[in-house]
């Protein structure tokens, strides 16, 4: 079974997210180690979303609780948020569901900005994360793949596929009505991660050509070498940031690394700097009168400590403030994309029915835990504390579990049809079980 657990923009608030991605690192692990039920996770953790995709050997109803609690606790047990607060947050989907979840996600279509590019990247990395830490399967591989070729699909196929929709540019686009002249304009990019390349993008888009570059982590030499940029070192950050037209933070840095005393500082040594004439003596204002300073802080967790917008001349726009001014969706486009996101839902889950032999373990299951129910039942009445019975279930558990896993394994392999062979062998249960071939077959006529 595959599930998966969500936390977005669309059920969650911006505190809860930001309090989910401290330790979102680590999820994948505490997850896969919950149980030996779970046999893979992969985490994404964006600004705007937090979700777990988990691989279970169990393949009956209990295989959701499994994986509920395996990733509330495992989330719990990363961020410190209690784990009746997850259960009431989580939106869950399972098989073709969470396939289709994430097929939507990668394409951008569940984002604040629908049809942004920087998501499919975020995934593809996600699914990195995950074999370096060893949490991936062969299935979880499998569902991100097609995650990815769906969102190309996407891309390729409809109108949301056009440059230019992400959070950064939005963000861009609020500043537009106090910016006269782009070309005027000094940047500060504060991070070198994926959104500051998408960041630069979209003001070069927009005719800036004076931007610095600063890495709490010590990057910026290698990102603005590459970039054709000037890098800011530690020491000269605060007079770069008071120097700043427009800051805009995109780190994953722990803790603010902007901040009021900082700027405030940085500010003033700026115009300790200048000639005496030039100076401007107003406690708090900027070094020159032309436009104040516009800070943009696409951190999560936030990079800007909110005292910055009590500064004087400085507005602070946080990913909160974006969210809110994000456009509608076009109807029209999007219809299209949800249909191609359904098909390719529809044939992962067809594949995936064949080859997972679910059909076939269940069916062993039932048989197991009918006789479990008539042999507990015969017992009752020598057993008024349930201490047999509670043996008995555990002891079938057990049993089980070899042969759920067995199915798998030889699922992947090729091998079904010696599993069916067996079961009708040993036990008189015959299964049958549809080619692959003929389900996609129906599934491409009636698409």
């Amino acid at each position: 079974m595959l599930m998966c657990l969500t936390a977005s923009h669309k059920n969650a608030s911006f505190d809860l997210l930001e309090r989910l991605s401290g330790g979102a690192e680590s999820v994948a692990r505490l997850i896969t180690g919950h149980s030996e039920c779970v046999a893979g996770a992969v985490v994404i953790s964006t600004c705007n979303r937090f979700e777990a995709y988990i691989d279970l050997d169990e393949p009956v109803t209990a295989g959701q609780q499994v994986g509920v609690e395996a990733a509330t606790a495992a989330v719990s047990a990363a961020s410190g948020i209690p784990a009746d607060e997850l259960h009431a947050t989580w939106s869950v989907h399972t098989d073709e569901e969470a396939a289709r979840h994430l097929f939507a996600v990668s394409a951008g279509l569940e984002s604040v900005i629908v049809g942004e590019g920087e998501i499919a990247g975020q995934v593809r990395r996600s699914l990195e994360s995950a074999r370096e830490s060893g949490t991936t399967t062969s299935d979880l591989e499998r569902l991100f793949q097609r995650a990815s070729q769906t969102s190309r699909g996407v891309k390729n196929n409809t109108p949301l596929g056009r440059a230019g929709r992400s959070i950064v540019r939005l963000a861009l686009d609020l500043a537009e009505s106090r910016i006269v002249d782009w070309s005027t304009v000094r940047v500060l990019l504060i991070g070198t991660g994926a959104y500051a390349g998408a960041s630069l993008a979209a003001l070069r888009d927009r005719g800036v050509t004076d931007v610095g570059v600063y890495s709490p982590s010590g990057r910026a030499a290698r990102f603005a070498a590459s970039h054709g940029i000037h890098a800011v070192e530690a020491d000269a950050f605060p007079s770069a940031a008071a120097d700043a037209t427009i800051i805009v933070t995109c780190t994953t840095a722990s803790g603010f690394v902007l901040d009021a005393a900082s700027l405030t500082a940085g500010r003033i040594a700026l115009s300790e700097s200048l000639p005496a004439f030039e100076r401007d003596e107003t406690p708090g204002c900027p070094v020159d009168h032309r436009a104040g300073q516009l800070v943009i802080d696409l951190g999560l967790p936030r990079n800007v400590d909110p005292d910055v917008a009590g500064v004087n001349g400085v507005d602070l726009l946080d990913l909160e403030t974006i969210r809110i001014h994000a456009p509608l969706e076009e109807l029209q486009a999007t219809d299209h994309a949800h249909q191609i996101v359904n098909r390719a839902a529809r044939k992962f889950a067809s594949v995936t029915d064949e080859q997972s032999l679910d059909p076939a373990v269940v069916a062993l299951r039932r048989r197991a835990h009918d006789l479990l129910d008539a042999e507990i039942a015969r017992v009752a009445p020598r057993d008024p504390d349930g201490v047999a019975e509670q043996a008995l279930r555990h002891m079938m558990g057990r049993l089980l579990h070899a042969p759920t896993v067995r199915a798998r394994e030889l699922a992947r392999s090729g091998e079904a049809q010696r599993y069916l062979d067996a079961l009708d062998a040993l036990l008189g249960l015959t299964v049958e079980v549809e080619p692959v071939a003929t389900i996609l077959a129906e599934d491409e006529a009636a698409s």
